[in-house]
């Protein structure tokens, strides 16, 4: 099999985008990356498209990215739709990867978009409903209310406002991880400072304002412990990847010197396993299976993108990817190590917290952000000397975890 590169990338500002639809995204955020990568529509050969909400939120439930590609004068090319929640942008990366590992094509554009603002807070928030087994709904909730259990609630620490079921989820997680390894709440919002911190330099950013951490922790609050600056805001947006093989790089001339090189790139679902079994995590099962095929450790890394959906979030996938030990998550984020200039910078971007969280661009950003760092080009937020780095994507729930995990590792 040829190597495969990421040549190309492109994004929107994530945000409210209340003058454009799903098909000016995904125009925007392709034609960017096929400009970034010297290239033409015409030498697409296959599109992996993701999206999970317009279904929900317009009833175009199927053939959603031949529309919305076919607007900008994409067509006749395999596309296929992904949908695996929020994990779809980067499950539509690796099968991008696959496709042009298998032989099908030399180059192929990963994109994913999202359209999810809407005056109806109710339908824009239950968008994420079916990210569970919506069979065993009440079943799930009873049994993630336990994981939170002998946790006091601070009374009033509950917003009256609509917000996502799965900010109930993180809630739980948060207080089982407290109530297990002494994670505080201020450590949780350190997460969150940081992020802020990272995101006034992105200028695709959805917010770029800075907190201080008594500062998110005196936030509203959305579910005890988490504030409304530790979670991810709904978005509008698009992001893209052009991937080639080896053999493309000098077919189209494209500029070697910014191509970036997938290590790995892996899908893992979850399993059965019991709340305190840790290593069986479904991202600790997929970071060890990336990290063989790549070659590389934890300690190779020089900057990551995580899924912090929440600042817990965060906490729980550093210690999945081996940057610390089980229950120490909390701990590096307080005393700065996952900071830009720190020991492992993460979220260099503004992470989901502030950059935003369009499901389907999601997993697709993170990578943006990593070709961007890789090729020294993210100004005032540079990691220094960043040579490898890693995306960790998660989507849905199943048990007490997540359904799907992605990961994909990238090299200069």
């Amino acid at each position: 099999m040829e190597d495969i590169y990421v040549v190309g990338v492109g994004m929107t500002p994530f945000g409210r985008h209340l003058d454009k639809d799903i098909k000016a995204l995904t125009r925007e955020a392709t034609a960017a990356a096929l400009a970034d990568a010297g290239l033409k529509k015409e030498d697409l050969e296959a599109v992996f498209f993701g999206n999970t909400s317009q279904g929900h939120m317009d009833g175009q439930h199927m053939i959603r990215g031949q529309i919305a590609l076919r607007a900008m004068g994409i067509g006749r090319i395999p596309v296929v739709n992904v949908e695996n929640a929020c994990a779809s942008g980067s499950s539509a990366f690796v099968l991008a990867c696959n496709h042009l590992k298998s032989g099908a094509g030399d180059v192929a554009l990963a994109v994913g978009a999202e359209k999810m603002f809407s005056s109806d807070k109710l339908k824009m928030f239950s968008v994420f409903d079916s990210a569970w087994d919506l069979s065993r709904a009440e079943e799930i909730r009873v049994e993630l209310m336990k994981m939170g259990r002998d946790v006091a609630v601070p009374e009033g620490s509950t917003s009256p406002r609509p917000y996502s079921v799965f900010m109930d989820v993180y809630a739980a997680f948060a207080r089982s991880h407290m109530r297990t390894f002494g994670t505080t709440q201020r450590q949780i919002a350190a997460v969150s400072s940081k992020n802020h911190a990272h995101s006034m330099h992105n200028p695709l950013s959805q917010y770029r304002m800075a907190y201080s951490v008594e500062e998110v922790l005196a936030a509203p609050p959305i579910t005890y412990p988490l504030t409304l600056p530790m979670c991810s805001p709904v978005s509008d947006g698009a992001a893209a990847a052009i991937l080639c093989t080896r053999s493309a790089l000098k077919r189209l001339n494209i500029d070697e010197k910014r191509a970036i090189k997938v290590l790995a790139a892996v899908v893992q679902s979850g399993s059965d396993r019991g709340e305190d079994d840790y290593t069986n995590h479904c991202t600790a099962l997929a970071s060890r299976r990336a990290y063989e095929l790549a070659g590389v450790g934890p300690a190779d890394i020089s900057v990551a993108e995580v899924h912090d959906a929440t600042a817990m979030g965060e906490i729980i996938q550093t210690e999945n990817l081996g940057f610390c030990e089980f229950g120490m998550g909390g701990v590096i984020a307080e005393r700065g190590d996952t900071r830009i200039g720190g020991r492992i910078p993460v979220n260099p971007s503004g992470g989901l917290e502030s950059k935003g969280h369009p499901v389907g661009a999601t997993g697709i950003a993170q990578v943006h952000e990593l070709v961007t760092q890789l090729r020294g080009e993210a100004g005032l937020r540079q990691v220094t000397e960043a040579r490898i780095a890693l995306a960790e994507n998660g989507g849905g729930l199943e048990g007490i975890e997540e359904a799907v995990a992605c990961i994909t590792i990238l090299a200069r």
